[in-house]
């Protein structure tokens, strides 16, 4: 198509030409000192085109002779940018292929050739990458040593280069490895060099919430981990399981009622209503002699039993059963109604029965002991704490034989 074109206009410039120069009787003169030269139009015009155009070729010829050194130059940054690329796309598929020695050799040879260049620090970005893959393979290989001297390479931040998009990428790396060698606060370190976007980013979260159990600091680890589930970095399951594990793990660590009593207040108001959360922090303040503060906290939870579902009103139920200790008399009503809602749920039944063996009801109590010590779905514990309870009741009515028999049951539950 395109010489088809080429040639239509050539017969378009031979149209015009033919009709314009074809008759024309015009003539160019020139003087000079006494001398005249005569030329006819039509040849002064042809001679000034040709004279042009080989003006313009020479000129051309004599800009790319002198522009021949830089040209060569620039073929030979060229065939050294593609050799160096070349590397570095070998290094990074040894990488993804598991052959880490290879892989190191690879970056190092793309290393090398950007250093040949006659401008090595312009890229700051490639030299960057490619450090990086060298001691990523020397992590696989478990070369702590020559790795770290890779790091700090990586780490130097260019002359005149602002922070980019691969130095928070070698932070973030150098962060996960030192996680993966144990060194927590070498990572914190790290992280906390990270600008305050970054560290935002799910990635820089899991680092930090990997580095806060390392330690060995709960608290900090929850709060990472709720900002990862507000992120939906785990499945809604994953995150509950998680944010339990954590807040239990805190509430374990406390070894007196004053570090209890802080752990509780720098928890979230989710954690508050979490009725697995709230009957942990009630038996580990029955621990701690505490058990007054352990019912403060599931007094909220159980004056909503309808909302937390089976299994955690079992939790509150039997967390209760755990701190009935000096328990008062304004919790009545609220044992009542729960024995009117849940007549058949085992572990409030041992609540209820509980309860009022410690305002001594033994009456009342009768029933709902009976039922939770005969439920084998019930826990172990619970049932045990029913049977001793019934041979309480037993021996205050003075009958003996079944005060024996609900100690024999309770050590049989041992």
């Amino acid at each position: 198509m395109r010489n088809v074109v080429w040639l239509v206009l050539l017969f378009a410039v031979a149209v015009v030409a033919a009709l314009t120069l074809g008759d024309n009787a015009g003539m160019a003169s020139f003087y000079w000192e006494g001398w005249r030269l005569d030329l006819s139009l039509n040849f002064f015009i042809v001679a000034a085109l040709a004279t042009g155009f080989a003006v313009v070729t020479a000129v051309q010829a004599v800009n790319a002779l002198i522009g021949l050194p830089e040209r060569a130059r620039e073929w030979r940054l060229l065939r050294l940018e593609r050799a160096a690329q070349a590397a570095l796309r070998e290094a990074l598929a040894e990488y993804f292929s598991g052959r880490y020695s290879r892989a190191h050799k690879a970056a190092q040879r793309a290393l090398t050739i950007r250093d040949d260049a006659p401008a090595p620090d312009q890229d700051h970005e490639f030299r960057t990458l490619a450090l990086l893959l060298a001691a990523g393979s020397l992590h696989r290989l478990q070369d702590r040593g020559r790795r770290d001297e890779l790091l700090r390479r990586a780490l130097r931040p260019a002359r005149g280069a602002a922070s980019s998009a691969v130095d928070d990428g070698a932070r973030l790396l150098a962060a996960e490895w030192a996680l993966d060698d144990r060194d927590g606060p070498r990572a914190e370190g790290l992280l906390a060099e990270l600008q305050p976007g970054v560290a935002r980013r799910t990635q820089a979260l899991r680092l930090k919430l990997q580095a806060a159990r390392l330690d060995r600091r709960p608290i900090d680890a929850l709060h990472t981990a709720r900002l990862l589930a507000n992120h939906q970095a785990f499945s809604s399951t994953a995150a509950q399981g998680l944010l339990r594990s954590l807040a239990t793990e805190a509430l374990d660590s406390a070894h007196d009622a004053d570090q209890l009593r802080r752990a509780w207040q720098q928890f979230d108001a989710a954690d508050h209503r979490d009725p697995f959360v709230a009957a942990r922090a009630a038996r580990r303040a029955a621990q701690l002699a505490v058990p007054d503060e352990g019912r403060a906290w599931l007094r909220p939870l159980w004056d909503r039993l309808e909302t937390l579902g089976a299994d955690g009103r079992a939790e509150v139920a039997l967390a209760l059963v755990d701190v009935a200790a000096g328990l008062g008399s304004d919790w009545l009503p609220r044992i009542e109604a729960a024995q009117r809602a849940y007549p058949t749920e085992a572990a409030v039944q041992a609540a209820v029965g509980a309860v009022l063996v410690e305002q001594q009801l033994w009456g009342m109590a009768r029933r709902p002991l009976e039922m939770a010590a005969s439920d084998r779905q019930l826990v172990a514990r619970a049932r045990r704490q029913a049977w001793r309870a019934l041979s309480r009741l037993a021996s205050e009515e003075g009958d003996d034989a079944r005060a024996l028999e609900g100690l024999r049951q309770a050590a049989a539950l041992d």
